[in-house]
């Protein structure tokens, strides 16, 4: 297992100052107690270690004490990926995604309800006023937008972070590409373009 997939398998990135502080889950534990196997089977910790260390991960409260666990078996120092998908600008992109969300709720209502009033009106308001059925169809959407707030939020949080932990793998195969280049046009370089 590469090491940016170890840390995109928890929920939170734990290395994370913003999350150090949060409750560890279960299927978090259950990552590092797969990093402390996998160590396990290649000889880098002997069985007492392992015990040792799997005991200290049933313990744990918090998800910014698990890092420490596997410090010596996998890298600690946060991606960019985490830096890219925290602070306000991060926070500012998820709102506006609920706030989308909401508007695009309340226009459906809005222009909805509007239709078929007009219609109803227009041809003579006769009968039982059937609009009201159109509002409550698209008020329930409303409705659905307004509980499911964290949801909608939650969501795109994890599209982001997803979309930059990609934009980071892509962008270290393209430096591996270039740092690769160098060497063989260096063998090119040492030639002295004059001589025949």
């Amino acid at each position: 297992m590469s090491v940016p997939e170890i840390w995109q398998q928890f929920e939170r990135d734990p290395r994370a100052s913003e999350y150090a502080g949060l409750r560890a889950s279960d299927r978090d534990r259950d990552v590092v107690l797969q990093i402390l196997g996998e160590a396990y089977a290649d000889g880098r910790l002997d069985r007492a270690e392992l015990d040792e260390r799997t005991d200290a991960v049933h313990r744990i409260r918090t998800l910014g004490e698990l890092p420490e666990l596997v410090a010596d078996l996998v890298p600690q120092s946060a991606t960019r990926a985490v830096v890219a998908v925290s602070g306000t600008a991060f926070e500012r992109k998820i709102k506006a995604r609920y706030d989308r969300e909401r508007r695009d709720a309340l226009w459906a209502f809005l222009s909805a309800s509007t239709i078929c009033w007009v219609i109803w009106i227009a041809t003579g308001m006769n009968g039982h006023p059937w609009p009201i059925w159109v509002m409550l169809g698209t008020g329930l959407n409303i409705g659905r937008v307004l509980v499911k707030r964290q949801d909608i939020m939650e969501s795109e949080r994890q599209r982001l972070e997803k979309q930059a932990s990609r934009r980071e793998r892509r962008e270290l195969r393209e430096q591996q590409r270039r740092d690769e280049l160098p060497s063989s046009q260096d063998g090119d370089s040492s030639k002295d373009p004059e001589t025949p």
